[in-house]
């Protein structure tokens, strides 16, 4: 276990997204709705965590501690601020700082002291192939999340659309990586796998360590290789 890479992101005061790299489009393309807050912080018992919204591809949040209970609702913002996030950099290219203001505004109302915790990313890059069978590709990924979901430890699921080069990104926020491993075991994983040469020009994954500061102010990456 190899440490290959470290980013760093800490909250920011003002402006909220404060890197300077993706000019204006943080007013037109960030558009995403306030996290909910649970009156007297009762837990509802299931969250849809990806676009498929059916009862199969609901996280059962009765099966988590209240840690990743907390992260799976604050990442329901979760969403891009740049339209390149295709290619550009991960931490970049999603409302990270939206989602950890979202967190820390749980983590008051349910009245919980944050300490130190782990979680695990993978992050995915790929290429389609001019011509791919995406009526395929929905299904295998359609079913593969719903295959993850019933494995359980799935916090979030999110992709996003191929650019004009069929280039596209999608990560998987996991409460640790052994759910991950378990998550992705089933027959329809595996058929994903074998589909690879035919679907996709090109196909990356990125497995991180994702660690979350106390209080959720600071959240930083570790990649593993």
């Amino acid at each position: 276990m190899a440490a290959a890479a470290a980013i760093s992101h800490r909250a920011p005061t003002a402006p909220e997204y404060n890197d300077g790299s993706c000019g204006s489009s943080h007013d037109s393309y960030n558009v995403v709705e306030s996290v909910p807050i649970f009156s007297n912080f009762s837990f509802p018992n299931k969250l849809i965590n990806s676009p498929y919204t059916s009862p199969q591809h609901a996280l059962d949040l009765t099966t988590l501690p209240d840690t990743a209970r907390l992260f799976a609702l604050a990442l329901t913002t979760l969403a891009p601020i740049r339209e390149d996030y295709a290619t550009a950099p991960y931490l970049d290219s999603l409302n990270w700082s939206e989602v950890f203001r979202s967190l820390r505004t749980l983590i008051k109302e349910a009245g919980i002291e944050w300490r130190d915790q782990e979680f695990y990313v993978v992050i995915f890059r790929s290429t389609l192939k001019d011509g791919a069978d995406r009526d395929w590709l929905g299904k295998l990924d359609e079913e593969s999340h719903r295959e993850a979901c019933q494995s359980g430890g799935l916090l979030k699921y999110w992709f996003g659309e191929c650019d004009e080069s069929r280039r596209n990104l999608a990560t998987c926020v996991w409460r640790d990586r052994e759910d991950a491993r378990a998550g992705g075991q089933g027959p329809w994983h595996a058929r994903a796998r074998s589909s690879a040469g035919e679907l996709y020009e090109q196909i990356n994954f990125f497995a991180h360590r994702f660690f979350v500061g106390n209080g959720a102010e600071r959240w930083w990456m570790q990649e593993l290789t």
